[in-house]
């Protein structure tokens, strides 16, 4: 910490000097601006600025419904919502944000998923859920045959 005085010897002010910059610098890169990656002669007219924000919401927004419509179709959803956020994150500062935090949180989830102790969890889990089907299946099946549930008459 710099006080002011004059007493501090040059090496512990050039030390702490240089952590306080390498902190700082981190924590701008971190922290820098969003700056829209619209083409500068778009950005050098606010109407025609304007336009291309709306226009990027508007594809933004349509890959993200796309993406919410693929979670009940088939498709991949998730990663179509995604693409939304990042195509929103190239002109808006909280969609920057936003897909920022979910990559972290995925990280976290993805690392949290190798341990070895939450794998050998899930590995028993999904054995138990599978001998519960099969048991249900089976059942099922020694009961009523190859019949289907709707076609199943009074007995």
């Amino acid at each position: 910490m710099n006080t002011g005085s004059d007493r501090e010897t040059n090496e512990s002010a050039t030390t702490s000097e240089a952590a306080a910059d390498s902190a700082a610098g981190s924590a701008a890169a971190e922290e820098a601006p969003h700056v829209s990656k619209a083409p500068d002669f778009i950005k050098a007219r606010r109407g025609l600025h304007l336009s291309w924000q709306v226009g990027v919401f508007v594809v933004g927004l349509a890959v993200i419904g796309a993406g919410i419509a693929m979670l009940v179709l088939p498709g991949p959803g998730w990663v179509a919502i995604f693409a939304g956020l990042a195509i929103w994150a190239t002109e808006f500062a909280w969609a920057h944000f936003v897909l920022r935090w979910t990559k972290r949180k995925v990280s976290e989830a993805a690392q949290k998923a190798l341990d070895p102790r939450v794998r050998r969890r899930n590995i028993i889990l999904t054995s138990v859920g599978l001998v519960i089907a099969g048991a249900l299946i089976g059942f099922y099946l020694w009961k009523y045959g190859l019949v289907l549930p709707w076609d199943i008459k009074d007995q």
